[in-house]
């Protein structure tokens, strides 16, 4: 069994512990724009998708609409 002092103890932790809940130090907190990607992975990607609808609309254009 668990002494009557190691009780109290855990007891008085648990109750700190209860009352610093929802408060995260600033530290830990992002600062700025973070983004998840990298600037030459997001570039690369809209090169990708606005070259790629740039091409299809000019395909379609002189193909005269029947692609």
């Amino acid at each position: 069994t668990t002494s009557k002092r190691l009780a109290d103890r855990k007891i008085e932790k648990f109750d700190k512990n209860i009352t610093k809940r929802g408060f995260v130090p600033e530290t830990t907190t992002k600062k700025g724009k973070d983004y998840p990607v990298g600037p030459i992975l997001l570039g690369f990607f809209v090169f990708v998708v606005i070259g790629s609808s740039l091409f299809q609309i000019i395909r379609t254009a002189t193909s005269g609409g029947m692609a």
